[in-house]
């Protein structure tokens, strides 16, 4: 059978690859997907959605248990367990099954099979019927990536779990450890915390939320174990022995060993890029610690090789790789193409209290030799969060004192991943903190403290 031709082949189905497709077959590119497991990737099934199901869940289930903070009642408060992941799951569903009928509607040839690239231009893939042979001009890395296991702690689907074993867990959890602080295993303590686990964080940074601003992660610390949870900082865990029905956790802090005992542990130390079996090595491409090395394009080196998304590093993020496959397919398809600017790009967790932000940290932005103007402002300052019954939070901004760039915002509290996209529009549009203070905000809302954080970073603020 002859080889079936395309404009661009995109590898990978995820929020990258397959807006990629799409985006290139609006400008007339003849183009295919090869996916060898789901459509939507491991956002739509496995991460960014079924695990913001799973929060919504418990986010209600604590409302519930503050009725009477309301004026309401609410009686023999509880859940199943078994609902809730079967919502997620349904949520998640859901959305894979538009991106099928998005693919079909841009009339995007869909491949379910494993992908190698024999060669430069050509793609074998290996399907249910046997195999297929594949060419185009241009070539799209979109893999993906999966979780990193450490020696001695992989997951085995029963004591320990991966982010996978806890969107679908058999059981509930009773005590509860958490290796890594990042945003997946923050996410998951606190679902699990809300629900009753006892649970315990331990982060082999000094901090929990490493990546935030110290400031911020510090507030977030402080409503964790106001909830329940235990933060172990600077800690490591060296061993985990697996007995019936328990793990005996060798946690290591300060330089002295402890032994505690859990029922289950979820390992969140991060992710590898799924950079095997593609023939990229053959290629000439470049692999830095298992994910690809690209320029400010997502070219590889590699005449018509790109890499988008999580295999070709961080921030790890599907709106990053949403916002590659744009501009890679705009790129291919001769059209000016803008890169991604990995510090305009928000970050945020889904843990409660929310947290988010967008570029420099206060001390990132001191590292990099800017004389800054900081500004901050309290939830409990705020009359839609006092009425929300959300009084607990922060947003504090950074802005360049020579020139009143805005280089960095940071968040935490109620639902402040909707609120960071203001600021990423103000760092994208080149605001001043000018513009930001002449900006009317409107009244009662929760984004009135954003106007309030800037006017705090020039001795303005009103309502503090």
């Amino acid at each position: 059978m002859a080889a079936q031709s395309f404009d661009l082949i995109v590898i990978g189905a995820g929020p990258g690859g397959y807006v990629a497709a799409i985006r290139a077959a609006q400008l007339g590119l003849k183009t295919a997907v090869v996916e060898r497991e789901h459509l939507g990737g491991i956002c739509l099934n496995w991460g960014c959605i079924p695990t913001k199901a799973l929060l919504r869940s418990a986010e209600v289930f604590h409302l519930m248990e503050r009725a009477k903070d309301f004026g309401l009642s609410a009686d023999k408060i509880g859940y199943d367990l078994d609902a809730v992941v079967k919502r997620s799951r349904g949520v998640a569903k859901q959305l894979t099954s538009g991106v099928g009928h998005l693919l079909k509607k841009n009339k995007v040839t869909v491949v379910m099979g494993e992908a190698t690239i024999p060669s430069k231009g050509k793609v074998t893939v290996k399907t249910d019927k046997g195999t297929e042979e594949l060419t185009a001009k241009n070539i799209v890395l979109a893999t993906g990536a999966r979780a990193r296991e450490l020696p001695g702690l992989e997951a085995d689907g029963d004591l320990v779990w991966t982010y996978k074993h806890a969107l679908q867990p058999a059981r509930m959890p009773k005590k509860l450890l958490v290796i890594g602080s990042g945003a997946i295993g923050i996410e998951f303590a606190s679902f699990y915390n809300t629900l009753g686990a006892d649970t315990t964080v331990v982060e082999v940074m000094d901090r929990v939320l490493p990546v935030e601003d110290a400031e911020i992660s510090a507030f977030a610390r402080k409503s964790f174990v106001k909830q329940g949870m235990k933060i172990m900082e600077k800690s490591m865990v060296k061993q985990l022995d697996r007995g019936k029905g328990k793990v005996t956790a060798h946690i290591e802090t300060g330089g002295k060993v402890e032994k505690h005992d859990f029922d289950t542990v979820i390992s969140a130390v991060g992710i590898v890029g799924n950079v095997e079996n593609l023939g990229l090595e053959a290629l000439g491409v470049k692999i830095d610690r298992t994910h690809v090395v690209t320029d400010a394009y997502c070219r590889t080196g590699v005449d018509g090789l790109y890499a988008i998304g999580d295999i070709a590093g961080a921030p790890w993020l599907a709106h990053k790789a949403s916002h590659e496959g744009v501009m890679v397919a705009e790129l291919i398809a001769g059209k000016h193409a803008h890169p991604v600017k990995p510090e305009s790009i928000a970050g945020c967790t889904y843990c409660h209290p929310q947290v988010a932000s967008v570029g420099y940290t206060e001390a990132k932005a001191k590292e990099l030799g800017f004389d800054v103007k900081v500004g901050r402002f309290p939830f409990i300052g705020n009359g839609k969060a006092i009425a929300l019954g959300e009084p607990e939070g922060m947003i504090k901004t950074v802005f360049d004192a020579k020139t009143g760039e805005l280089l960095g915002a940071h968040m935490v509290g109620a639902e402040v991943t909707e609120l960071i996209q203001g600021y990423v529009v103000g760092r994208q549009l080149e605001t001043t903190e000018e513009d930001l203070m002449n900006t009317v905000f409107p009244h009662p809302t929760l984004s009135e403290m954003m106007h309030e954080s800037v006017l705090d970073a020039y001795g303005r603020v009103i309502h503090m």
